[in-house]
This record gives structure tokens, C-alpha cells and sequence, in this order.
């Protein structure tokens, strides 16, 4: 059995909810004192011309998280591009980026990476649908179209990211076409949660950097527990969009094969600088 900690996260270009200030540097210390196994990004810029900063962030995050990484370049631009990122401890056996886009205005990409999780090929999807439903319906049936053909049977999924779909329709097609299932329906108590200090995630950063235990940083942490009997009680998924005021229910993250242990929402103030969206956290079993 394996347990593995999932973030899911739209990282706004590594910039401030405002886009007023970058935040690169506290999200990658806000990151690594959450101890994921993989972490599902999007609005990842893997070229920044102008500003060396917010250049190659997949790359960036990756070394200072110590897991691999692979990008999926969606929207270029004259001096900068982006798109989504998975970033995984456990090996990334390939992967492939699928231009999604159903118009001009919007570029958009799924991520398709099989990560090799005790031999066992476990296959992890990074997306960010369109703005428009009709858009969204037509991605999520290419995506659809891709598990089918490229998944056997069995075969444990995980699927991450931004979905836009505030109104909670797409979900019928993934329990009814794919038996996936979104964490916060399966969980057996889900709830928002407070950033670990900086200053414990700078700590143990630096103490992994020396090589030096980390057991004596306190980071603060709320996991849910799986009940005895193996109840779970469904919920919505959570609100995660604007992140200094949630309403929206735009992130997502769902699952095949797995038992899901705890899922959360991080909100408070420290991760509201940090981008428009609030991450997601999931503690989930791979039998």
C-alpha cells in the first residue's frame, strides 16, 4: 500500500492574486512544507524572456521540491509561454501534452503522464478547461477519448487542475463513462486548512539543503482520518476561486483505484498572496 499526498494548484504565473508582486519564492517554500508526492500545476510559465524570475518555473519548483518533472507548453507568446506542469517523487515513465484549444482566444493543453508507483503504472492527467461550457464539454470528451484508448482497464487515474466548471456538470461523465470520482465526494472529512509557517518551511528547507533532521520543525497540519468502518460522507467540491474570498468551485481533483484518506482546501491569508486560486491537498491510498 502506498500513500501519496496530491496537490493540485493554479499557480497564476507565479504571481500575486493582483498580479501585483511575484511569489514564486513563497509559493515554492509554501509547497515544499506540504510534503507532496505529486503535485498537479497550472498556468506554469516554462519561459519568461523579460523577467529570469519567473523563467522555467516547473524547473524551478522541481529542484527545490527534489521530484521530477514534466511540462506541457499550451499558450505561446512573443516573450513568454505557459501551461501545465506535473511534478512527481516517483518516477515519470513518459508523458505527452495535448493540444486541446476549441478556439482561438483560448489555448489549452491535458498533460498525459504515466508515473511508475511501486510497479505499478499509475496514470496522472494535469488540465485546464476553456472558459466556456460548450469548450469544456468538447475537452472533457477528447479527454475521455484518450483514457478510453490509452488506459487499460484497471489501471489506477488521477486527474488534476483547473476545470472552470463552476456548476458542477461534468461530473456525471467521469463517474458514469470512467468510474472516476472526485476526492471531496469520497472523502471522510474535508475541510480548508492554514498554510505551514514560512519560516518552519524555510527551516526544514534549509536543514534538508545540510542534510540535518528536520523532526524538530513543527509544521501544523490537519489530516482527516479514515473511519474504522470505511464511511465516507459526500460533499461538493470545495470553493477554491478568488483565493482571498472563495466562491467558485473550479479545482478539481479525481480519481480511479485509489482510497481516498483525507482531502482539504488550503485557504487563509498567507496562501491568498500567493495566487488567484486556492490549492488542493488529497492524502490518498494506492492498495
Amino acid at each position: 500500500m502506498s500513500l501519496i499526498r496530491v496537490v493540485s494548484y493554479n499557480i497564476h504565473k507565479g504571481r500575486s492574486a493582483l498580479g501585483r508582486r511575484d511569489s514564486l519564492n513563497e509559493l515554492r517554500l509554501g509547497l515544499y512544507g506540504l510534503r507532496p508526492d505529486l503535485v498537479f500545476l497550472q498556468e506554469v510559465q516554462g519561459r519568461n524572456e523579460q523577467k529570469s524570475l519567473l523563467d522555467a518555473q516547473h524547473e524551478s519548483l522541481a529542484a527545490a521540491l527534489r521530484l521530477d518533472v514534466a511540462y506541457g507548453r499550451n499558450a505561446i507568446r512573443h516573450a513568454t509561454d505557459h501551461g501545465n506542469a506535473l511534478l512527481s517523487r516517483y518516477p515519470i515513465l513518459d508523458h505527452e501534452n495535448l493540444d486541446i484549444s476549441d478556439h482561438r482566444l483560448e489555448q489549452r493543453g491535458l498533460l498525459h503522464a504515466r508515473i511508475d508507483v511501486g510497479d505499478r503504472a499509475v496514470h496522472c492527467f494535469v488540465v485546464h478547461l476553456g472558459l466556456f461550457a460548450g469548450s469544456r464539454s468538447r475537452q472533457i470528451l477528447a479527454l475521455t477519448e484518450r483514457i478510453k484508448r490509452m488506459v487499460p482497464d484497471g489501471e489506477p487515474i488521477l486527474i488534476a487542475g483547473d476545470f472552470n466548471d463552476w456548476n458542477d456538470r461534468l461530473a456525471p461523465m467521469f463517474v458514469q463513462q470512467l468510474g472516476l470520482y472526485e476526492v471531496f465526494s469520497h472523502a471522510p472529512r474535508s475541510h480548508g486548512g492554514d498554510l505551514p509557517r514560512l519560516r518552519d518551511s524555510v527551516k526544514r528547507l534549509s536543514n534538508a539543503l545540510r542534510g540535518l533532521p528536520s523532526s524538530g520543525v513543527s509544521v501544523m497540519e490537519r489530516n482527516n482520518q479514515l473511519g474504522m468502518d470505511g464511511s465516507s460522507r459526500l460533499q461538493a467540491p470545495p470553493r477554491t476561486f478568488p483565493a482571498v474570498f472563495p466562491w467558485f468551485r473550479l479545482d478539481r481533483i479525481y480519481q480511479r483505484g485509489f482510497a481516498v484518506r483525507s482531502a482539504r482546501v488550503l485557504r487563509g491569508r498567507e496562501w491568498a498572496k500567493l495566487s488567484d486560486h486556492s490549492p488542493l491537498l488529497a492524502e490518498l491510498e494506492l492498495p
